[in-house]
């Protein structure tokens, strides 16, 4: 990582303020299943089957994961940073368990899987391995950890329509997953034309 990728970080703003600033506009665009591609879908809901128990969508956003799972009849909790997201969550999915939060706030052994569905691409790589940690802490022996994320070559970052982000190889989030007491289970990813490539990892807590 060089010391121009650590300033793009250091200039941006917070990510939950970057979010807060333009949760409504995030929502119409994003906050629906209909925009959600079929792959996902049949990813998350595989790993809802085999998991069951409870479940916590950490950095839910406006929540339509956390809806559709609650939908599907699972025990989960949609948790975020962001006020304006849970505000409008709960005016979008009345009935739906909502928290303010984050991965540092989580309790220990929770819950039985955690979705971290592109929740963790804003993490400079240098605060990912304490947030793995602290999904370690908050799970179940035995629970499950699902990762969305950008799938790239090498660690680095890149200009996301909200705050900046950053790209990871599979292999490096493998590693830093089981510094943090995880085995990883599986792993894969997609590329849809004209956008970046997509990548997702299951990992369970030893």
């Amino acid at each position: 990582m060089t010391a121009e990728s650590e300033g793009v970080q250091q200039h941006s703003p917070s990510i939950r303020e970057a979010y807060g600033t333009r949760a409504a506009e995030y929502a119409k665009l994003l906050g629906a299943m209909t925009v959600v591609a079929d792959a996902d879908r049949a990813q998350v809901e595989a790993w809802a089957r085999r998991v069951g128990g409870a479940l916590a969508d950490v950095g839910c956003g406006p929540a339509h994961w956390t809806a559709h799972l609650d939908a599907l009849g699972y025990d989960v909790t949609g948790i975020d940073p962001a006020e304006e997201f849970i505000a409008h969550a709960r005016r979008t999915h009345p009935g739906v368990r909502l928290e303010s939060g984050s991965f540092e706030t989580l309790p220990t052994a929770a819950f039985d899987g955690i979705l971290a569905w592109y929740s963790i691409i804003h993490t400079p790589p240098r605060e990912l391995p304490q947030l793995l940690e602290h999904a370690h802490r908050a799970l179940s022996p035995g629970g499950s950890l699902l990762v969305g994320f950008f799938a790239g070559d090498r660690v680095e970052p890149f200009d996301h329509a909200v705050t900046t982000a950053w790209y990871w190889p599979h292999q490096e989030l493998a590693r830093l997953l089981t510094a943090a007491g995880f085995t990883v289970t599986d792993h894969g990813t997609r590329q849809d034309p004209g956008v970046r490539r997509h990548g997702w990892i299951e990992a369970v807590r030893d």
